[in-house]
């Protein structure tokens, strides 16, 4: 009960209740009037309208009124401040709208944290979009989030280098960070910040400049990308070996509309606890795609492995195929 009259909402709901509630009984014992005509008497009073009475009011009853005239002055001048109050400040749509979003990402599990929402982190937004991945920004910029906030992407606001802003983005609960600030100091930030919390996090930081590369590394970084670099041996190799390069550049497309490529745990394509070779498994031919790599559990890869490997615990296979192979290939496995 103290909580409740603590709270200036309820204490500004409960007296509006209990003056009207006054002012019912009121006229209905001192004026003698029906449930109905004193409940009329009291709205058209308590809100100051000026309607003419139900009835004539003796000496008793105009006092009465004059009372809850002055007391539902202050009561509501009271209680339409503590409501404009609350509305502007815990109704407004942003609020509503962040709410709402932190609502969503604690049910969330497994999702990526994307800090940045610059360039690479709209590819990298895009990309996991495309493979239906649930992922969350962590941008600083309000305007940028004011840009996008009505799309189906979630925002959290603010610092991606300060703890609770990463607890927001459900770090604990999340299986991959990607930091792609324009800073180098900044991504070292958040990398050292994201590992101290979730020390089984995969970590994938952007990095401008060659000598953050081991830095990065060291703050605890699974993979360092550097764009630039990126960008400059994929322009040299289009003149070297163009044909290649488009044709790997096709695999690589988010996989809707052209060729797929995709990695799969070997313990979701095989029995439990059981161990089968590339040609038990055929893959081809249940479902038309062609088995291009192999990784194994220290994290070596296998190019083009032969049919008579055997496919090791906590391993994955690389596949290449068509859109409609691909989705063959995860309805068959209930990928």
């Amino acid at each position: 009960m103290y909580r409740f009259f603590k709270s200036k909402f309820y204490l500004a709901l409960f007296l509006l209740i209990f003056v009207f509630t006054i002012g019912v009984l009121g006229f209905r014992f001192i004026a003698d009037m029906s449930w109905v005509d004193a409940t009329y008497m009291t709205v058209i009073t308590v809100t100051t309208v000026g309607f003419g009475e139900v009835i004539p009011l003796d000496e008793h009853a105009r006092l009465f009124t004059v009372f809850l005239i002055i007391i539902s002055v202050f009561v509501f001048a009271y209680a339409i401040s503590v409501i404009t109050e609350y509305i502007l400040s815990r109704s407004s749509l942003r609020n509503i709208i962040q709410r709402k979003t932190l609502k969503k990402i604690s049910r969330m599990e497994d999702h990526i944290i994307i800090c940045g929402f610059g360039r690479n982190g709209r590819q990298a937004a895009e990309k996991l979009s495309a493979h239906d991945q649930e992922f969350v920004i962590i941008e600083k910029d309000r305007d940028i989030i004011e840009r996008y906030e009505t799309s189906d992407i979630s925002f959290v606001e603010g610092n991606a280098s300060e703890d609770e802003v990463l607890e927001k983005a459900g770090i604990d609960q999340a299986k991959c960070l990607i930091t792609a600030l324009p800073s180098d100091a900044d991504n070292l930030f958040v990398v050292l910040s994201a590992r101290q919390i979730n020390s089984k996090l995969l970590i994938i930081s952007r990095a401008s400049q060659e000598s953050s590369y081991k830095k990065l590394k060291l703050a605890g970084a699974d993979n360092v990308i550097m764009p630039d670099k990126i960008g400059g041996e994929h322009m040299a190799s289009l003149v070297v070996v163009p044909d290649l390069v488009e044709f790997i550049d096709n695999l690589s497309i988010s996989g809707k509309n052209t060729t797929n490529v995709e990695e799969i745990k070997t313990e979701d394509i095989t029995a439990s606890g059981k161990e089968i070779t590339l040609k038990e498994l055929d893959l081809r031919k249940e479902t038309g795609c062609t088995v291009i790599g192999y990784k194994t559990p220290d994290g070596e890869y296998v190019i083009n492995p032969e049919a008579t490997l055997k496919l090791a615990k906590e391993s994955k296979i690389i596949v290449l195929g068509r859109p409609e192979q691909i989705e063959l290939l995860k309805q068959k496995y209930d990928l």
